[in-house]
């Protein structure tokens, strides 16, 4: 535990000290986001964080590479194939940033990047069926693989609107998987030392480091360039975990423990993927491109309601949280309708929170509407000012 707690840390202090600088080479080139209408921010903002983040992965593995105990992960072509994919889908973020880039030119570039996972071996070995888990061939392995990582690329994409948000949530995601990552190696009795556990503890501390440049007020943006980064790695880090169980060993009693690897990621990304299923249905049925961008994502909702910047964007951490460490507990303890029912009391006392800035607004519009005017009834005059 301890070194991977020293490489979280060394990606954390990579990413916030890297960032700085990166901001300046942004400005320097150009790479600034204008305000447009469907953003929320007020000032032009240096974009290519995602730089920084990359930078962060790069010194975190650099430094792990010479830990005793975790030399073992780099046996394989895995971390290669790590660099070279997220080089590749920074490298076109930072084009799309700069330049722009058409939606299918992009999404090629995702395949593309998702594919050199693949070749590096990071691929889907087998899906959890009633009937026991179902083997797969290597090419069916490898198109599910590439589904899912372009898949969670998007969806991280999709949440990016505000300040903090998406390094946040990401962040988030994170550290609940490497909290189940870990502890099922330890209730599991399997290698501590594996690629998933080590890429979400990088990631979180990716994610960490850039969050006190980027929640609000914003001094950079992650872009495009951040954003499928780390997209990228938290779908990675789920498929990797796959290899780790021994399917042939197991009955189909067996199975719930081998089925939360491919659920916990869906679980922990639960809020990215129900506004990418939202904005894909409501685009599609206005008879727009799944990517047209739009207002009315989650956090657009958010701030609709009455909530302020900074609040709608704890809100949004507030229900990842909810649901991924309700999933990691579910996972490690065993006990679904207790975490169910202390899971679903936050919740509604959630719910209710998030609602009382429009219920006042409500009762603030029924006591002027009832406010009497001349004769008991509402002055001729109009609302008097003051």
């Amino acid at each position: 535990m301890r070194e991977y707690l020293l490489t979280l840390l060394m990606a954390a202090v990579a990413t916030y000290l890297l960032t700085s600088v990166v901001r300046r080479v942004a400005i320097a080139m150009g790479a600034v986001t204008q305000v447009r209408d469907r953003d929320v921010h007020a000032v032009p903002t240096p974009s290519l964080g995602g730089l920084a983040m990359y930078g962060g992965l790069a010194a975190a593995l650099l430094m792990t590479s010479e830990l005793p105990r975790l030399k073992i992960v780099f046996e394989d072509s895995t971390w290669i194939a790590v660099l070279v994919g997220g080089g590749l889908i920074t490298l076109i973020g930072l084009v799309d940033d700069r330049f722009g880039m058409s939606a299918l030119t992009k999404f090629a570039g995702q395949v593309a990047a998702a594919g050199i996972l693949v070749l590096g071996g990071v691929r889907l070995l087998w899906l959890p069926l009633p009937a026991g888990p179902l083997a797969l061939s290597q090419e069916q392995g490898a198109v599910l693989t590439v589904a899912l990582i372009v898949t969670t690329i998007n969806a991280v994409n999709f949440i990016d609107g505000l300040d903090g948000l998406a390094a946040g949530i990401v962040g988030i995601a994170a550290l609940a998987f490497f909290s189940y990552s870990y502890l099922l190696s330890v209730v599991e009795g399997f290698e501590r030392m594996t690629d998933s556990t080590l890429i979400t503890a990088i990631l979180t501390g990716m994610c960490a480091g850039f969050l006190p440049h980027n929640f609000n007020p914003a001094r950079i943006f992650m872009g495009d360039t951040g954003a499928m980064l780390i997209g990228l790695l938290l779908s990675a880090s789920a498929v990797s975990l796959t290899g780790q169980f021994d399917t042939s060993a197991l009955t189909p009693l067996d199975q719930f423990p081998t089925v939360l690897p491919l659920l916990v990621p869906i679980a922990v990304m639960a809020v990215p993927f129900i506004d990418l299923l939202l904005a894909v249905v409501r685009r599609t049925r206005a008879g727009k491109s799944p990517f047209a961008p739009d207002k009315q994502h989650l956090h657009h909702r958010l701030l609709r309601i009455g909530h302020s910047h900074a609040r709608a964007v704890l809100i949004m951490y507030f229900w990842a949280a909810l649901v991924a460490f309700s999933a990691v507990a579910v996972a490690i303890v065993g006990i679904p309708l207790v975490v169910f029912a202390v899971s679903a009391s936050i919740g509604l006392v959630a719910l209710i929170v998030m609602a009382m800035p429009r219920l006042r607004a409500r009762r603030a519009s029924a006591r002027r509407s009832s406010r009497p005017g001349r004769a008991g009834g509402p002055s001729p005059e109009g609302p008097r000012a003051g």
